[in-house]
C-alpha cells in the first residue's frame, strides 16, 4: 500500500494547545474509522505554520476525501517512494 506525506498550511499551528491537537486528532480518527481500514494515519509533525502528516492509503483521492470531510487543508500530497535514515549509509 502506498505511503504519502501531506503538507497542511495552518497558520499558527505551533501555537495549538494540547487540547486543540487532541480535538483535531479525534475528528481525524473518527473520519478515518468511517472510511474503513484502507486509509491509515501514521503520524504528524507540527511546525509553526504547517503540519506534515504521513498516511498509508490506496491513492491520493482517499487522502483528499479525508481532508475534505474533516475540513483539513491538504496543500500538497506526495507519494513517498523511499525512506532513508543514517543506517542507509552503512
Amino acid at each position: 500500500m502506498p505511503k504519502y506525506i501531506i503538507e497542511r498550511e495552518i497558520p499558527d499551528a505551533g501555537s495549538l494547545t494540547a487540547q486543540d491537537l487532541q480535538g483535531i486528532s479525534q475528528k481525524s480518527c473518527s473520519i478515518l474509522k468511517n472510511m474503513g481500514p484502507q486509509i491509515q494515519w501514521v503520524e504528524s509533525y507540527v511546525t509553526q505554520d504547517k503540519v506534515y502528516c504521513t498516511y498509508i492509503a490506496p491513492n491520493e483521492e482517499e487522502i483528499r476525501k479525508h481532508a475534505s470531510e474533516g475540513g483539513f487543508p491538504a496543500n500538497s500530497i506526495a507519494e513517498i517512494k523511499s525512506i532513508i535514515d543514517p543506517t542507509t549509509s552503512e
